[in-house]
Formats: C-alpha cells, structure tokens, sequence
C-alpha cells in the first residue's frame, strides 16, 4: 500500500466522525439553541467531539478488526453528542 492510498483510507475512516460533528454543532448552534449557544465558540463545539469521534472509530477498528460496525457508530454518536453537551451546557463550557 503506498502512502497515497493510506491517506486516503485514514481520512475516508476518520470522516464520519468530523461530517457527524460538524451536523450537530451547526444544528445545535444554528437551529435548536441559538440564543443558548450564541457565547459558545465552534471550536468548543467541534474540537473535542471531533477528536473523541475519531478516537472512537479507531477504537471500534482496532477491537473488532473492521471498520463500520454500527455498534462503533453508535458509540460515536454518544461521544460526539455528550462532549458537545458537556462543551455548550454542562461544566465545560466556555465562551468564545
């Protein structure tokens, strides 16, 4: 496999991840709680949610051997959906 080709699977591995991320905060931000969310900056909104998608579907691929099992995009969707809670609601919240 050359090195053009595994970048191309990396980030067709770690996509679900960021698009799923990026359609909560934009509904989260931009739709459901505007005015609650209009302190909270999109960084705080995708950084981390991102990041633990990421690290979630990586981890779904290392103990199952394959990539795109539901039960990992169940469990992505938990992650990224709890730590936008947590950065727009709960104790993390920050503004910016």
């Amino acid at each position: 496999m050359g090195l053009l080709l595994f970048f191309n699977h990396l980030v067709n591995l770690l996509l679900p991840a960021l698009v799923v991320t990026l359609i909560c905060a934009g509904a989260a931000k931009g739709l459901l709680w505007r005015r609650a969310l209009a302190g909270v900056g999109w960084r705080g909104l995708c950084l981390w949610p991102a990041l633990a998608g990421a690290a979630v579907l990586l981890g779904g691929l290392l103990l199952t051997g394959h990539d795109g099992r539901i039960g990992t995009y169940g469990l992505m969707c938990v992650a990224i959906a709890g730590l936008q809670w947590w950065a727009g609601f709960g104790p993390g919240r920050q503004a910016g």
